[in-house]
């Protein structure tokens, strides 16, 4: 791996128990306050080193990995956001995080949502990124994986590469990684694919896992939660988003008692990967934090 990663020190990977799960988890040693950054569905907390490392030290920082540490079948519903977010506020408890920021993007942003406001985290605010917040018809659908207009993509995701190299081409050659800043692409690379017994490369989180996350997510319709957040919440939305067709999040931001909306101009779903340094200084105004 290339870039500015190479030049920091890396976060420490630790493992903790929710509710008889075990948990990785990215911990950056900080001070006062404690940031808690939960990842999109079928990505990984170390696409957020770019930007956690900008928050320690003078936040604590700690990013769990939300795609295995439960069993989950796509074809049986999935694994359910709510059981996530029970997992997220159990994490957070457990490790006696005062009152943390909470940062999510995608997947992490809704579960974050909902730990806040059913399983009593009391962040002192929230920056949502991208958050799934699918129209409330659909969480009323029994829906087949083939019919779910997030889990029907993620499950046909090719998943085997002879090397890095090779993984690298096709992942530049795909329009939804094309804008991808560099240090994020070698950092999803190395830490995204795991060696196959035969030798190659195949994704960490599998297409049938990340099919099964996408899943559980219409198993509980968030919108119902939105108006039980007290804290200051951000939502911030890619211009070029494909969920722009579909999802709504300038309605959700109203939604909000202390709601806010920022509209990213020229980027698509995935901000932080694109933007991380404009996603860095949002957080930081978010937080108080100077920048230097």
């Amino acid at each position: 791996m290339t870039g500015r990663a190479d030049r920091d020190p890396f976060p420490e990977v630790r493992r903790t128990t929710v509710e008889g799960a075990g948990l990785d988890y990215l911990y950056y040693e900080g001070g006062e306050p404690d940031v808690v950054m939960l990842h999109a569905t079928g990505f990984l907390p170390w696409l957020w080193h770019p930007i956690a490392r900008g928050l320690a030290p003078a936040c604590r920082v700690l990013a769990p990995y939300f795609c295995d540490h439960r069993p989950a079948d796509p074809d049986e519903g999935g694994l359910p956001w709510e059981t996530l977010a029970e997992d997220l506020a159990t994490f957070c408890r457990q490790l006696h995080l005062d009152r943390p920021y909470l940062v999510g993007h995608s997947m992490g942003a809704t579960i974050m949502t909902i730990a806040a406001a059913k399983f009593g985290l009391a962040p002192r605010g929230l920056v949502l990124i991208e958050p799934i917040f699918l129209p409330e018809g659909i969480y009323e659908m029994n829906l087949r994986v083939e019919d779910h207009p997030l889990a029907s993509k993620s499950i046909k995701r090719r998943n085997g590469w002879h090397d890095a190299a090779e993984v690298k081409e096709y992942l530049r050659s795909r329009k939804i990684f094309e804008a991808w800043d560099e240090e994020m692409l070698d950092l999803y690379i190395r830490y995204g694919f795991l060696e196959t017994d035969a030798g190659g490369l195949q994704l960490a989180c599998s297409p049938r896992r990340e099919a099964a996350l996408f899943m559980g997510g219409n198993r509980l319709n968030p919108w119902p939660f939105l108006e039980k957040v007290s804290c200051p919440v951000l939502v911030i939305e890619g211009e070029k988003s494909e969920n722009r067709s579909f999802i709504d999040l300038k309605k959700a931001a109203s939604h909000f008692p202390r709601g806010a909306y920022r509209l990213v101009e020229g980027a698509g779903h995935l901000i932080p990967m694109e933007r991380p340094d404009e996603i860095g200084m949002m957080i930081h105004q978010c937080l108080g934090l100077k920048t230097s």
